[in-house]
C-alpha cells in the first residue's frame, strides 16, 4: 500500500504542495501540523499557558484536547472536541501554539498515534515534521522538503499580503529562523531528515516544478 512521508521545516509549502501531491495521485493527504495547530488552539481555550509542559499534558490525558480528522471531497476537515477549527488553524497565532505544544511528549503520543492509525487505513501522504522518522518509518516514499530561510519568509510575507495584512520581512524571517531553530532542537522526535529520505529544496522552484518534482519521485519508488 502506497505511504507517502513529507517532512520539512515551517514555511516550505509542505501542505499545499502535498495537496496536489495527494490530488493527481488520487490518495488522501494527512497534514498532521493541522492536528498539532488543534492542539495549540484547545490549550489557548482552556486557558492554559502553552509553555507549561504539566498543564498541556494533563489536558491531553484527560481527553479535553481530543484531535480527529474527517475528509470531505477529499479535503481534510480538522477538529478538536468535536469542534470544526479548520478555518481558524492557519493564523500565526496557532502556529506559534503548535510549535510550542509539540515539543511534549505527550502530546506527540497523542497524535502520532492517531496518525499511524489512519495511515494504515488506505493509501496516504503524510506531511510533518517527524513522519518518516517516526510516524512512518516504513514509508514507500520519504521526502524531505525544504527551502532557504529567506525564501520561506518572503512567501509567508506575499502570503499576508495577498490577504491585505501589514507584514514585515525582517520579523517573518527571525519567526522562521525561530520556528526553525524549536523545531530542531525539541527533546521529543525533533525535525530532522530521515537518513532514506530524497531532499527537494524548493527555493527557486515554482509549486508546479515542486510538485513535479515530487511526483516524478514517487513514480521512481512505486513502479
Amino acid at each position: 500500500m502506497l505511504s507517502i512521508a513529507i517532512d520539512g521545516p515551517v514555511g516550505a509549502g509542505k501542505s499545499t504542495v502535498a495537496d496536489e501531491v495527494a490530488r493527481r495521485l488520487g490518495i488522501l493527504h494527512l497534514d498532521t501540523g493541522a492536528m498539532y495547530r488543534a492542539v495549540g488552539l484547545a490549550v489557548a481555550a482552556a486557558g492554559i499557558d502553552v509553555q507549561d509542559e504539566q498543564a498541556v499534558s494533563a489536558l491531553c490525558r484527560q481527553g479535553g484536547a481530543h484531535v480527529d480528522v474527517r475528509y470531505e471531497n477529499g479535503t481534510q476537515v480538522t477538529l478538536v472536541n468535536g469542534q470544526d477549527v479548520t478555518g481558524s488553524i492557519r493564523s500565526q497565532e496557532a502556529g506559534t501554539a503548535a510549535s510550542a505544544v509539540s515539543r511534549y511528549a505527550a502530546v506527540r503520543r497523542m497524535l502520532v498515534k492517531r496518525q499511524q492509525e489512519l495511515a494504515q487505513e488506505q493509501p496516504m501522504l503524510l506531511d510533518g515534521r517527524d513522519i518518516g522518522t517516526v510516524v512512518l518509518k516504513d514509508a514507500t516514499v520519504k521526502i524531505y522538503l525544504t527551502a532557504s530561510p529567506e525564501a520561506r519568509a518572503r512567501r509567508r510575507l506575499n502570503q499576508l499580503r495577498e490577504k491585505g495584512q501589514d507584514a514585515d520581512f525582517g520579523e517573518i524571517l527571525h519567526e522562521v529562523n525561530t520556528r526553525d531553530h524549536q523545531d530542531m532542537t525539541r527533546a521529543v522526535d525533533p525535525l530532522r531528515q530521515a537518513e532514506d529520505a530524497v531532499v527537494v529544496d524548493s527555493s527557486d522552484l515554482d509549486f508546479e516544478q515542486t510538485v513535479q518534482a515530487i511526483l516524478r519521485l514517487v513514480e521512481a519508488a512505486n513502479g
